[in-house]
């Protein structure tokens, strides 16, 4: 039940970070980025993302009490969701299945598995309910987008569904129209790379982290039987070639380095290959979005573009120019996962909202 000046937790472990914010109905009261070094971390080094559950807390307790904030003044507490069975997208209550689900990790570990756990903690120390909300495994496609072309592999939904949606609620919101009655293209760059397709309220398509553009660290797709002869020919081991396509692609492999504003520094000095590999990337995200239009049979409101990269002058103008036949093109650069955390837990304390509990599949 939503109180006068209720306060929400939201809590968002990262690879290296754990960002946490206060929120009320007005605004963020606190949103701080705790850093945890490569020293911290070693010491969890080949362990499952839950091991670092007591470090992340005891470090989220330390800043909450630097900033005057304590567990029992929270109306709730809504963490990142993890990588969990396919969803649909809302607001779902953490509970022991939930939790189960994650410390088994059956669909990979990451970072993001911490945040429903970490949640339910100091949930449960407020007396309140825990949440997450739109989990990166939020999975609105119609069946035939699984298909691949291959029964040997199905296409899954995986993506940054919070905050693509956050965005997408924002935009209608802004122009007093419901997010279910308009069709949008949110083009998601940060350092992976979504591009989807909205339609009746509802994410019916987007690349994965496997597909569509490369991006700072990420190849994207790639030419299948020139990959399979690398997997085969023996020089790299599997974690090697993962690392190649996931973590050491994109910008990264050709260039070096995962900041754009370093490889815009190296056009503006002259570097030739730089703008290649710059003008490639956003030719192959303005590609994926024009394959978005096609799922929305080219009747689109409007192309969102946001993310870290949404910042730079440079890409937004190389879009502009590729995409801004197809629809107005809105930008909301930065990415503020904290507070689409934050009103998902509103729309469930208001009452606009029912929360949803995880169904796990037999096999999980």
């Amino acid at each position: 039940m939503l109180t006068e000046n209720c306060r929400v937790l939201t809590i968002n472990p990262g690879s290296t970070t754990t960002k946490i914010g206060v929120y009320t109905e007005a605004g963020a009261e606190v949103v701080r980025t705790l850093l945890h070094s490569d020293q911290e971390l070693a010491a969890f080094r080949g362990l499952s993302a839950l091991a670092q559950l007591e470090f992340r807390a005891a470090a989220i307790e330390k800043a909450l009490t630097e900033d005057g904030k304590s567990a029992e003044r929270f109306a709730a507490v809504v963490g990142r969701g993890g990588l969990l069975p396919p969803t649909v997208c809302g607001t779902y209550l953490v509970d022991e299945a939930m939790v189960e689900v994650l410390r088994l990790a059956r669909r990979g570990e990451h970072a993001s598995n911490l945040g429903a756990v970490l949640a339910q903690r100091f949930a449960q120390a407020a007396g309140v309910n825990a949440y997450i909300v739109d989990p990166v495994t939020v999975d609105e496609w119609p069946p035939v987008a699984h298909l691949s072309g291959s029964p040997l592999v199905e296409r899954y939904a995986v993506g940054h569904a919070l905050n693509s949606k956050a965005v997408a609620r924002r935009f209608a919101k802004a122009r007093q129209r419901a997010y279910a009655q308009l069709r949008l293209i949110v083009i998601h760059m940060g350092s992976g790379i979504t591009v989807s397709a909205h339609r009746e309220g509802r994410m019916i398509d987007n690349n994965t982290p496997e597909e569509g553009p490369f991006g700072p660290d990420r190849s994207g797709f790639l030419p299948v039987r020139e990959l399979v002869r690398h997997c085969m020919s023996g020089q790299f081991n599997a974690v090697e070639l993962d690392r190649q396509v996931f973590g050491e692609g994109g910008l990264y492999a050709y260039l070096g380095t995962r900041d754009l504003r370093e490889v815009e520094r190296r056009i503006d000095g002259g570097d030739l290959q730089a703008e290649l590999v710059f003008d490639a990337m956003a030719y192959q995200i303005a590609k994926e979005a024009g394959a978005m239009a096609v799922v929305l049979q080219g009747a689109v409101d409007a192309i969102l573009l946001t993310g870290g990269m949404a910042h730079s002058e440079r890409l937004i103008g190389r879009l502009r120019d590729s995409l801004e036949w197809i629809a107005p093109i809105h930008l909301y650069p930065g990415e503020d996962e904290l507070q689409a955390l934050a009103e998902g837990a509103f729309r469930v304390l208001r009452g606009e909202e029912a929360a949803q509990r995880l169904i796990v599949p037999a096999q999980e």
